[in-house]
């Protein structure tokens, strides 16, 4: 129930009579948290900054080697970013140029990326890369994959 503009987390009078112990806690000792709405980024155990730069290498290597082996969790978020370049790339325009070469870090690749996309991928509508797993990593046991272009 709305409560209006009262202290924060403050329960209804009838609320906390009734039930004294729900103020902030749930029954199973728990603190009472927010929804996860909008929030299905994959941190990666890092701050932003070094995530941001970690997934535009990982961008960077892709697209250069066409196959790279890393942990799932990692290929899982920079392939959402290799196939956008790869659909910048199929347009061709300088604008489009100008965003790839904001987020990669090789220039000369850009270029390359540039010169092979549409003839490449002219009769694909997304999909452009596949992830293969492979065998955990030994010493801590970590889900690895490749990523691959198709």
């Amino acid at each position: 129930a709305f409560v209006g503009m009262g202290k924060a987390g403050a329960l209804p009078l009838a609320a906390e009579r009734a039930a004294p112990e729900l103020r902030g806690a749930v029954s199973n000792g728990g603190l009472v948290t927010m929804m996860r709405h909008r929030s299905k980024l994959n941190r990666l155990g890092r701050p932003a900054d070094q995530r941001k730069a970690l997934l535009r290498s990982l961008t960077t290597e892709v697209l250069r080697h066409g196959r790279i082996k890393t942990t799932k969790a990692k290929a899982k978020a920079v392939r959402k970013h290799v196939e956008h370049i790869i659909t910048l790339a199929k347009d061709g325009s300088l604008h489009k140029r100008r965003q790839a070469m904001a987020w990669v870090y090789d220039k000369d690749l850009v270029n390359a990326v540039f010169e092979d996309a549409p003839e490449r991928y002219a009769e694909r509508e997304g999909g452009y890369t596949r992830i293969i797993r492979t065998m955990p990593r030994r010493g801590d046991n970590s889900e690895m994959c490749f990523i691959e272009l198709v």
